[in-house]
């Protein structure tokens, strides 16, 4: 049964080891400066690669500037809304896919102007020495770079790579695609400057800039941007408002090329100005389109009534016949303008009335001042009906927010029911004005009835003459004072700071952030590599852990082996290394001290494979041969031998044969090339190890070895895996465990611990082996007991150069 002091190693593995894996961490010195140098060198590239992004801004404020030729019986501009409705509604304006159409259509932005820069294709608008003219109304090739050269001043050739056998082409008026066949490959062609091309796909003219400079022999390029691309890129126009002045609006644009971002920004301000007076004067456009119409009918009846008048005045004495007449004439003549200004009013309010109840659109309603409407209310809510349908109908491009469509909607609504109202209330009033007048008409025609029938005649054409030229020239006096308003008119929006390259506005690629960047990436990913090694690496670095994993007394370190065979000591007695198993030879000395005189029998057992326990034997034997003491190696490892391989035997007769009773003692031992070491090999693989182990004969065995050596190693199987070694332990004087750095898993000795706890393993002592204090100098060196340069002479070790100290060492030379 398990015991619960078997799971004590659980428990040492729930503390992190700062200081070791601080040591890893040094260990992996040139992950991190490889790592390094890959960060910086993307950095580098990343900086040289990417193009320069440049920020331009520029200043607008919204004003309302009150017209100077304004009046109440003009009437004919109004202002709704207040100042941060109307903010509201230009910022919205800005980023809307309309207004961008309109500036990337007048500034033709869908043509870009390029150049190979070194690392790729770069924008040149501006600083190329030449524009083209396209035709508006006919396709152009689309999304295809047509390389331009100059041949000589007045000459250039077009070449284009075409790839497929259709190529797209964009009508820029319409906006509409289609498609057009070519021929595969390269197409050339020469052209004067301002010669027109007609080609199926491409219709421009190639002029020269006002100062081109030295243009022969250049290579440009030009291509047709798809049209919503660019609109879209534009929209994304980043607009900020001044928090301590709501009026106050800051653009500003992004990209790689300041010229063009200074003549976008200042051209989407334009646009915006012009749009913005334009609706301003919406009111008094309205007015003069309405007065224009109705003097072209009043000038027919006006030049009716004038030939009728002199067709009358022909053949009689015209002073003759005014006689008498001429006092009901001018008194008439008031009255009939008198009754025309009424019926126009009522003639208004009637196409009003039936425009409010049919109509959606108030935008091209005329001033009631044209009418001869002086009602501040009607003047004032027509004003505002016609003011909030102009901007809702510019809203529509900008804004899918129904909930802003239905507050203009309630708006107008309310303003439909007042003037409604308005309408029925002042109808009312007129009609009693009317009534007055047609009395005193009236009276005044059953007058004129008296007079003889030429005055009345006269009277009656002059009647007709005075009232047109009469309200002639109202209208006229009515689109003159319209004509003044707009003329008068300022736009809202007022240029602060218009875009400007002033130099600067340098945004990135920030250098500076790559490379704090790159030095923060280049130590994170190795560090973390280091840690998830760590984390995941469950094998033993060094002897702390060791101890902390078990109480087994660690007997001595052996460093890594430096030669290609196993006979390391015996190639190179004076190594690092040799010195490392004379220090394992005395530490046995001493143990053995404490037992009884005679042959010592030495197991060198491990957990798995691979831990160095067949190099251990080798070479632990050999220090004791060395000293000239009979020692002899016994591979029991019989169902994996391998040890004879290093002393160049063939394992035909060995340990097995004797097990079985086929060989005699002397008949399987074997001389070695070292003095006072002899070696007997396992020998044939049997079907039965353990078995054979087990047996008396193997007693039998180690009780004649002990008669004829001074020591004896066995070398045997690991007992993580078989448990041949534990068999052999009642005729061992001490067993070494092998533990290899980076090898033996931590959970190994748990499976050590208990067996020895056990009784299974007794006289046990651990012997690290495989050591290399990497992780402290930065480098391999073998024998780690680290006496550093106070060994030198004293180890035949060929010790590597730290190329870090090598690199500080010639620095501080120089």
């Amino acid at each position: 049964m398990l015991d619960t002091k078997d799971f004590s190693f659980f428990e040492a593995q729930n503390n992190f080891d700062f200081k070791a894996f601080f040591t890893k961490i040094l260990g992996h010195w040139n992950w991190f400066l490889v790592s390094l140098i890959i960060a910086f060198t993307i950095a580098y590239q990343v900086n040289v690669r990417k193009e320069k992004i440049y920020g331009i801004s520029t200043t607008i404020a919204y004003k309302e500037e009150n017209n100077p030729f304004f009046t109440a019986n003009t009437s004919l501009v109004f202002n709704w809304g207040g100042t941060s409705d109307q903010v509201q509604t230009l910022t919205t304006t800005i980023k809307s896919r309309s207004h961008n159409e309109r500036v990337v259509k007048e500034l033709n932005y869908y043509i870009e102007y390029l150049r190979q820069g070194k690392y790729n294709i770069q924008d040149a608008y501006g600083e190329v020495p030449f524009y083209v003219n396209i035709n508006k109304n006919l396709p152009q090739l689309a999304g295809q770079l047509i390389n331009i050269k100059f041949i000589s001043p007045n000459e250039y050739e077009i070449s284009i790579n075409f790839e497929e056998p259709s190529v797209s082409l964009m009508n820029y008026t319409t906006e509409k695609s289609s498609n057009t066949n070519v021929q595969i490959g390269e197409f050339k062609k020469r052209y004067k400057i301002g010669e027109q091309v007609s080609l199926p796909f491409l219709h421009w003219k190639l002029e020269l800039t006002d100062n081109p400079g030295y243009y022969e022999g250049s290579s440009h390029m030009v291509r047709f941007a798809d049209f919503n691309g660019v609109v879209e890129t534009y929209k994304n126009l980043e607009i900020k408002t001044d928090a301590k002045g709501g009026a106050i609006i800051d653009l500003d644009l992004q990209g790689t090329n300041k010229a063009r971002m200074v003549d976008y920004l200042n051209g989407t301000i334009s646009v915006l100005m012009n749009r913005q007076l334009e609706a301003k004067n919406q009111f008094a456009t309205n007015t003069i389109r309405f007065i224009d119409s109705t003097l072209v009918a009043m000038e027919g009846q006006l030049k009716d009534t004038e030939n009728e008048l002199k067709d009358f005045s022909r053949d009689k004495n015209i002073f003759e016949v005014e006689l008498g007449g001429e006092k009901f004439t001018d008194q008439i003549t008031s009255l009939d303008v008198e009754k025309d200004l009424i019926n126009r009013k009522i003639a208004y309010y009637n196409s009003l009335k039936s425009y409010l109840v049919n109509s959606v659109d108030y935008s091209k309603l005329p001033a009631p001042s044209v009418a001869g409407i002086d009602d501040p209310n009607i003047i004032s809510n027509v004003s505002k009906l016609t003011s909030l349908s102009a901007e809702r109908a510019e809203m529509s491009y900008a804004v899918k927010n129904d909930k802003k469509f239905k507050d203009f909607d309630i708006q107008m609504d309310a303003l439909k029911r007042v003037l409604l109202e308005n309408i029925s209330s002042a109808k009312a009033s007129i009609q009693y004005d009317l009534a007055v007048v047609n009395k005193k008409l009236g009276l005044a025609e059953n007058t004129i009835k008296k007079l003889p029938g030429q005055q009345q005649e006269l009277v009656k054409i002059n009647r007709k003459y005075d009232l047109n030229k009469s309200v002639y020239n109202s209208f006229l006096e009515k689109r003159s004072e319209a004509d003044i308003v707009r003329a008068a008119n300022l736009s809202d929006i007022q240029v602060i700071d218009p875009a400007k390259d002033t130099g600067g506005g340098l945004l990135g690629p920030k250098t500076n952030v790559n490379y704090v960047l790159a030095l923060f990436l280049g130590l994170l990913i190795p560090l973390m590599m280091v840690f998830g090694v760590t984390i995941i690496d469950n094998t033993i670095k060094n002897t702390e852990e060791i101890t902390k994993l078990t109480k087994i007394p660690v007997l001595g370190v052996v460093g890594k082996k430096n030669t290609k065979s196993n006979l390391a000591v015996f190639e190179k007695p004076k190594s690092g290394l040799a010195e490392s198993f004379r220090a394992v030879r005395s530490s046995l000395q001493f143990l053995y001290k404490k037992q009884q005189a005679g042959a010592k029998t030495l197991m060198l057992t491990s957990s798995i494979s691979g831990e160095g326990k067949t190099f251990c034997s080798i070479n632990i034997a050999t220090v004791f041969a060395l000293s000239e003491k009979k020692t002899v190696i016994v591979g029991l490892d019989l169902r994996k031998p391998k040890i004879f391989k290093d002393f160049h035997v063939e394992n035909t007769i060995g340990a097995v044969n004797y097990l079985i009773g086929q060989k005699t003692l002397e008949e399987i031992t074997q001389k070695t090339s070292i003095p006072f070491l002899d070696f007997i090999s396992s020998g044939p693989v049997p079907p039965n190890p353990a078995e054979l182990i087990m047996g008396e004969s193997m007693k039998e065995m180690l009780d004649e070895l002990k008669k004829k050596y001074d020591y004896i190693i066995l070398d045997t199987p690991p007992v993580g895996l078989v448990s041949d070694a534990l068999e052999l332990t009642p005729y061992c004087d001490a067993t070494l465990y092998i533990v290899r750095q980076n090898v033996t898993k931590k959970d190994m000795l748990t499976l050590v611990n208990n067996k020895h706890k056990r009784g299974e393993l007794s006289n046990i002592s651990i012997v690290f082996n495989g050591f290399e204090n990497k992780a402290k100098y930065g480098y391999e060196y073998g024998y780690g007991y680290g006496y550093g340069t106070y060994a030198d002479g004293y180890h035949e070790v060929e010790k590597p150069v730290n190329p870090i100290m090598d690199f500080v060492k010639k620095t501080f030379k120089k």
